[in-house]
């Protein structure tokens, strides 16, 4: 039997619609990025090793201590689907990963065929931020810890806002470096604030 079947077969939590909800946001992004995401990408620099290995390492964890934390223990009331926190950390998950795609279609879209260099992403939430990727990928995940309401989703939540926020912090300052026509009034990552 396959490890994955063995997961699942042994699950008590499984049943439960607030648990295949939570779970089916988790594998709906990580299906996208992974299996998806990568076929779209054209061209760009490519990864350090250490860096797809650390990323690696980090999404076979998160994965299994998610999943394993919404099939086997997460225990919330029938009615859990209904309380507020699910419904607005589900909103605003979707909010986020529509935003993460909306950015990386943008990203992606940059150049014409044939173009080389860099350009000023504009369009979405870009016209806000220097980091609209990361910012819809902070929202997703701070929904998700919201409807989740677990230790678990919220250590996930904190992880991605702290490493994401020093990315786009990164390449907000490299945008002012590098174009002198950068809309001043973009922020880093959180529209009007930061």
């Amino acid at each position: 039997m396959c490890p994955m079947a063995a997961l699942w077969s042994s699950s008590s939590k499984i049943i439960h619609l607030p648990n295949q909800l939570l779970l089916l946001m988790f594998v709906c992004h990580y299906m996208q990025r992974s299996l998806i995401y990568p076929f779209l990408i054209r061209g760009g620099k490519s990864t350090p090793f250490i860096s797809l290995v650390l990323a690696f390492v980090f999404c076979i964890y998160n994965g299994y201590l998610q999943g394993r934390y919404l099939s086997h223990y997460a225990d919330y009331p029938a009615d859990w689907v209904t309380h507020p926190c699910f419904i607005i950390g589900s909103c605003m998950w979707f909010l986020g990963w529509i935003i993460n795609m909306h950015s990386d279609h943008i990203l992606r879209n940059l150049r014409k065929p044939g173009e080389t260099g860099y350009k000023i992403p504009r369009g979405g939430m870009f016209e806000y931020v220097s980091g609209a990727n990361f910012f819809g990928e902070i929202v997703e995940w701070a929904g998700f810890a919201l409807a989740g309401q677990s230790i678990h989703s919220a250590a996930f939540a904190l992880f991605t806002l702290i490493v994401l926020s020093c990315r786009g912090m990164d390449h907000h300052k490299w945008y002012l470096a590098k174009f002198e026509d950068y809309p001043k009034s973009r922020k880093a990552l959180i529209p009007f604030l930061l």
